[in-house]
């Protein structure tokens, strides 16, 4: 009597760039269809940026020096970089407390018991983050329009500079999104991570040439703005909207902005993307 074995089929090896892939859109589409349920969530995220944008434009405008010039016209082209910078960066302090609230809630444990790669869990929050992102900058864009915002108003520009531009904000945002993320992977509740998120991002923002023209600042503070990612960024938006308050200062990130902003943009993604998955792997050990 002839003994028989039955034959174990033998998972074929997969591809950890294509699983990684594929298991961070997923995670992607789960958090957009999360984001869709839940409309207050969009709503509030375009409501802040719309409140600034007239408020600075309003209240501010005719008061600020932009190239020896006090027109509210001027300093509401030379305003819009700037806004369109910190509304990017803001989506920071929502990524990060969304990571928090999945960890408060066990959410990360069911994804861990999961066949996935490990870092695609972080990968799709931040995707998902990216495109409510764009979203608010394209309504945000609208808005701007209406106040009086026009591109090209101190030199040419065309349609691929400006979407140039756009791209250039859109990964600065993506890129704070992964220090959100080290953020809500380091604090015990969504709260403190939101509040963890705010309190390096208003020193960020507002020391730099995205409000006000750094060439008033005293010399100490002004280094620190024109060397400030987030002022690269902005400058580099200027550039190729071609809008009022190109620095004529000496430091290499504003003489090169564009450069400079891909530079420590992809810096930044490469080093908090790094720490967050560590983090990450640490807390679901």
């Amino acid at each position: 009597m002839s003994a028989v074995t039955d034959a174990v089929p033998v998972a074929a090896p997969r591809n950890p760039v294509g699983q990684s892939v594929r298991d961070s859109l997923i995670v992607a589409q789960r958090n957009l269809i999360r984001m869709s349920r839940i409309p207050e969530m969009v709503i509030f995220g375009l409501i802040q940026p719309i409140m600034f944008v007239v408020l600075f434009t309003y209240v501010f405008g005719g008061s600020m020096q932009i190239g020896g010039s006090t027109s509210p016209a001027t300093y509401k082209n030379f305003l819009m970089a700037g806004i369109f910078a910190q509304t990017v960066t803001f989506a920071t302090a929502s990524s990060g407390a969304g990571i928090a609230d999945d960890m408060h809630k066990g959410l990360i444990d069911r994804f861990r018991s999961l066949p996935m790669a490990r870092g695609a869990v972080l990968t799709g929050r931040t995707l998902a983050d990216l495109v409510q992102t764009a979203l608010t900058l394209l309504v945000l864009a609208v808005v701007a329009l209406l106040v009086g915002w026009r591109v090209g108003t101190v030199g040419d520009t065309n349609a691929l500079k400006v979407l140039a531009a756009f791209g250039l904000l859109l990964l600065l945002g993506y890129a704070f999104t992964w220090v959100g993320a080290l953020i809500g992977l380091s604090v015990r509740t969504p709260e403190a991570a939101t509040s963890g998120g705010l309190i390096w991002l208003f020193p960020v923002t507002f020391i730099s040439n995205a409000f006000v023209d750094t060439s008033h600042m005293t010399p100490w503070l002004r280094h620190i703005a024109e060397w400030n990612p987030f002022s690269a960024t902005v400058q580099a938006a200027r550039v190729l909207f071609a809008n009022p308050g190109q620095s004529a200062s000496d430091a290499w990130p504003m003489q090169h902005p564009v450069w400079a902003s891909l530079i420590y943009s992809v810096l930044i993604v490469v080093i908090f993307r790094t720490l967050a998955v560590r983090k990450y792997r640490s807390a679901t050990a």
